[in-house]
């Protein structure tokens, strides 16, 4: 699994006008994609990093400040650029692999008691945020 975990002061994801998913308060953006070979310990590593990472004001974690996280699946992490113009999109797991791996990176923060709002998986989203830092990170499980 791949995340870019933005700190937020606010973020909201959009579906066809409506708001799906928000934040209101500083917290985490966590874009996540799966491939095809993950599975519940890369779920479980996920959610610990998601949580975890001492990346908040003051080095503080989600777990820490008991802060909210907004998910939003987002495939396009594994798009291969390395050769021609149009990314490759081969290392991202199809929609029925990947949904229910998101799905349970959601169920295993809420689980921690985390606040997880969450975008529509396999929707065109529209994604505000406010980029606190700004600070972005990459993680790989």
């Amino acid at each position: 699994m791949r995340a870019v975990l933005q700190r937020a002061t606010r973020a909201s994801v959009t579906v066809e006008g409506e708001v799906v998913g928000r934040i209101d308060r500083p917290g985490l953006v966590a874009l996540v994609a799966a491939t095809h070979d993950d599975g519940p310990d890369q779920v479980a590593r996920m959610a610990r990093k998601i949580s975890e990472q001492r990346i908040l004001r003051d080095e503080r974690s989600v777990l820490d400040e008991a802060a909210p996280v907004l998910v939003i699946s987002q495939f396009t992490l594994y798009g291969d650029t390395r050769k021609g113009r149009r990314p490759s999109w081969s290392a991202a797991a199809p929609g029925a692999i990947a949904e229910p791996l998101v799905d349970a990176v959601v169920e295993a923060l809420r689980a921690m008691g985390i606040e997880v709002a969450t975008g529509r998986f396999g929707a065109m989203m529209s994604v505000e945020l406010v980029n606190d830092g700004p600070f972005t990170v990459i993680v790989d499980v």
